[in-house]
């Protein structure tokens, strides 16, 4: 199976499809989106979101919804010809896909009175995190863990310490976020692959690629990474 993961596209997503860029996102089984596809959620931006994602070329399209995207704070689920196209929003829920469970939850710790956000450490995220299931192979959620690919420019760490303690637990082999565009990139710890896949840098501007994998659906396992 061939994923593909990107993050905080910020209403620039078309980019990745364009002659301009090379057409850098490609094609494939699998292509997860880990939030703020919107700058500010608004419903004109959401569907010009879906309508781009319905129609690239991968069989199944996973996201999720970030801190900039309000409208989905007001969506319980997306339309069904969205669906039909292979889109799977995920809220709080699961989905599998030959055999691989991909689980997508939004939340983060308070960011500055944002969408999706619950205070720090608090009984309400924690509960969040505790709907994870613990047979999820793949991961998906907006903020990061603490202490993995959540550093600031200024160097602060940022990301959710009861996230951390939850994937600790569970070990899925891929945990992916954005949020934090400086934080882009790849880590391995405790038998899981981190991933930051923010496509756009601190100043809203495309500087990384998206991040695409082989992963193995019988052993779980990524075999090899496209560059």
């Amino acid at each position: 199976m061939k994923i593909t993961f990107i993050s905080d596209t910020h209403n620039k997503h078309k980019h990745l499809t364009s002659k301009a860029y090379n057409n850098i996102l490609g094609e494939g089984d699998v292509l997860v989106h880990a939030g703020d596809c919107t700058s500010m959620g608004k419903s004109h931006e959401i569907y010009d979101f879906l309508n781009w994602l319905s129609d690239v070329p991968y069989k199944h399209k996973v996201f999720i919804a970030g801190n900039h995207d309000f409208g989905f704070e007001m969506m319980d689920d997306i339309d069904q010809g969205y669906k039909d196209k292979g889109v799977h929003y995920l809220f709080d829920s699961s989905v599998t896909i030959d055999g691989v469970k991909f689980y997508g939850s939004p939340w983060q710790p308070w960011f500055y009175d944002w969408a999706f956000n619950l205070p720090r450490n608090g009984v309400e995220i924690e509960q969040k995190w505790n709907e994870i299931p613990s047979d999820t192979d793949v991961l998906i959620t907006h903020g990061p863990a603490y202490g993995l690919l959540d550093a600031t420019p200024s160097g602060q760490r940022v990301g959710c310490e009861l996230l951390y303690k939850k994937v600790v637990q569970v070990k899925p082999k891929i945990h992916v976020s954005g949020h934090i565009h400086h934080s882009y990139g790849e880590k391995y710890f405790n038998e899981t692959t981190f991933l930051n896949a923010s496509v756009l840098n601190e100043q809203y501007q495309h500087q990384n690629k998206p991040i695409s994998l082989e992963f193995d659906v019988t052993d779980k396992q990524i075999v090899e990474y496209y560059v």
